[in-house]
Parts: structure tokens; C-alpha cells; sequence
């Protein structure tokens, strides 16, 4: 993935993921070395609030779709939810309100745990809510793999066809897959 580029191959997602696990690590071993000191009502309130807002509503609308196409709404509340710097403002205003206390790690333990353990990062619009495997990018994850492989593969010529008409093509599909 660069600047050019922004994707990620097989291998690159899972060194992604590992470098999100390295957090999630991180936040198990703080919980528990203060396990007693962490206030557990505030630290399930913080571990929920997350998905009550950003994951579940979308789930249910997609769920409910005939054709798996929900409101972008749901995934602005997603990728707002589950954003670093949406958590890092809610972590500064808990600080800044009530202090410092170790309840706070429920926020890193959620969204590194996301990432690390289940691979959800920040959904695109142009994808189905609920993850779903794409032709498109299936196709391109072979020929990266072959490339690295030393194999000759043709650069794909550039399309004549609009993207967002491409990604409507394989936007709709309805997927029941569990988060």
C-alpha cells in the first residue's frame, strides 16, 4: 500500500493486523496487571458504547435490506465509532472530566481488538457493510501474488468504465457473515 495505491495485498493486511495486535497485546497485559484497580461498570460502558452506536445499528439495517444496500449514514457511524481519533478526543474529555483511570483501556481493547483479532478496519462506501468477498479485488489480489512470485503478468490496461459503476456491480451483495 502507498500513496498511489491505497490497498493492501494478503500479506501486507495481516502485517497490519499484527501491528494493531501488538496494541491489543499491550491493552490484555494493563488489564490485567490493574484488574483490581479498573472500575468494570465504566469499563464495559466504554467497550460498548462503541458498537452500540457505530457496528449495531448498520448491522441491523443491513440485515434488514433486501439487497444490501444500507444508508451511507451507518457507515460514517462506523468509521466515526471506530476511529483512533474519535476515541482519542472521547479518551482526552474523560481525562479532562472525570481523570485518569484504567477503565479508559476498554477503547483500545475494543479497536484493537477489531483490527487485530477480526480484521474490521474502516469500511468503504463503496462495499458492503458486512464484509464479503470482492471479484475485483480477488482478481488483483492474484496478480500481486503472482508478481511476487516472479511470475510475467500484464499490467491490467486502464478501464474505460467508470469505477463507481464497476463498484456497483459488486456493491449489492448481501452477505449474512458474522462480525
Amino acid at each position: 500500500m502507498d500513496a498511489k495505491n491505497p490497498f493492501e495485498s494478503p500479506v501486507t493486511f495481516r502485517l497490519h493486523r499484527a501491528e494493531y495486535g501488538v496494541g491489543f497485546a499491550l491493552s490484555i497485559v494493563l488489564i490485567i496487571l490493574h484488574f483490581g484497580e479498573i472500575r468494570w461498570i465504566q469499563f464495559a460502558l466504554l467497550f460498548l458504547y462503541i458498537d452500540l452506536i457505530g457496528y449495531i445499528p448498520g448491522a441491523i439495517a443491513f440485515r434488514r435490506s433486501k439487497d444490501g444496500r444500507i444508508h451511507k449514514a451507518y457507515y460514517v457511524l462506523y468509521n466515526t465509532m471506530h476511529s483512533l481519533v474519535t476515541q482519542s478526543v472521547v479518551v482526552g474529555l474523560w481525562l479532562w472530566l472525570v481523570g485518569p483511570e484504567w477503565a479508559l483501556l476498554a477503547i483500545p481493547f475494543h479497536v484493537f481488538g477489531d483490527r487485530s483479532v477480526f480484521g474490521n478496519f474502516l469500511k468503504p462506501f463503496g462495499l458492503p457493510f458486512e464484509p464479503a468477498a470482492n471479484p475485483l479485488y480477488e482478481r488483483l489480489a492474484r496478480t500481486l501474488k503472482a508478481r511476487s512470485h516472479g511470475e510475467r503478468v500484464p499490467s491490467p490496461e486502464p478501464s474505460t468504465t467508470d469505477s463507481a459503476d464497476v463498484v456497483d456491480e459488486v456493491a449489492p451483495v448481501k452477505v449474512g457473515a458474522n462480525r
